[in-house]
């Protein structure tokens, strides 16, 4: 059986993110177990400060008991939680595959030489910053945290009207401005907002979601 045969669970930082990422995987034909952590992007934000004892405890409560309803993997659909806890000692000790955002800014920093980051605070913004320093040493990132625009949407505001109210058109000419070849959407809310930003800015907008899923779906002829 392959991994992906089986329920995928996508843990997230609220029900609507969790959401976002079990649809990134419907559209590839996985299954998927939503298993939000928090309530909300503020509630989120403050178990992303708590000791790395509490959030482990957390977390493999979480995976265990998506573990015991059938899945085989955990998709982790979060730019902040992926880098306020430590997956591969998780993935390690539970004995499951965990494929996060910051598996996928790997890839893409090596493409590149000067990006935009957009992300919901400063916990995600130095998550992506190690993960693709590490992978490119060469790099330079322009980073911007907004948790407004993820408030924002999560009220369900339309994104045209998101990016006048938070003035992300204002940002997008910076990061041009600055000589970025792209700008990668560092929060999983943000593709939200894709459609309405590519008509402000000729820079393309580098998503993670898609690389995680290659990966996710890899890796299952490897196990």
């Amino acid at each position: 059986m392959h991994i992906t045969d089986r329920p995928v669970a996508v843990l997230a930082g609220t029900p609507v993110d969790t959401q976002m990422g079990a649809d990134v995987l419907a559209a590839h034909g996985i299954a998927a177990l939503n298993c939000p952590v928090s309530r909300h992007p503020l509630e989120q934000a403050a178990f992303q400060v708590k000791s790395r004892g509490e959030k482990h405890a957390v977390l493999t409560s979480i995976i265990r008991n998506a573990m015991d309803r059938g899945c085989g993997s955990a998709f982790i659909y979060c730019n902040s939680l992926s880098g306020s806890a430590d997956f591969p000692a998780l993935s390690g000790e539970l004995g499951i595959q965990i494929v996060t955002p910051m598996d996928a800014y790997g890839t893409i920093a090596k493409n590149y030489r000067r990006l935009g980051v957009v992300a919901y605070n400063g916990q995600a913004l130095a998550g992506i910053d190690t993960a693709m320093v590490r992978a490119n040493p060469d790099i330079l990132l322009q980073p911007a945290g907004i948790p407004e625009v993820t408030i924002d949407i999560e009220a369900g505001i339309a994104p045209d009207e998101i990016i006048r109210r938070r003035h992300l058109d204002t940002l997008m000419t910076y990061f041009e401005a600055c000589g970025c070849e792209a700008l990668v959407l560092g929060c999983t809310h943000f593709p939200y907002l894709t459609e309405a930003m590519r008509t402000y800015t000729r820079l393309p907008l580098l998503d993670p979601a898609e690389e995680m899923v290659r990966q996710l779906t890899q890796e299952e002829h490897h196990v």
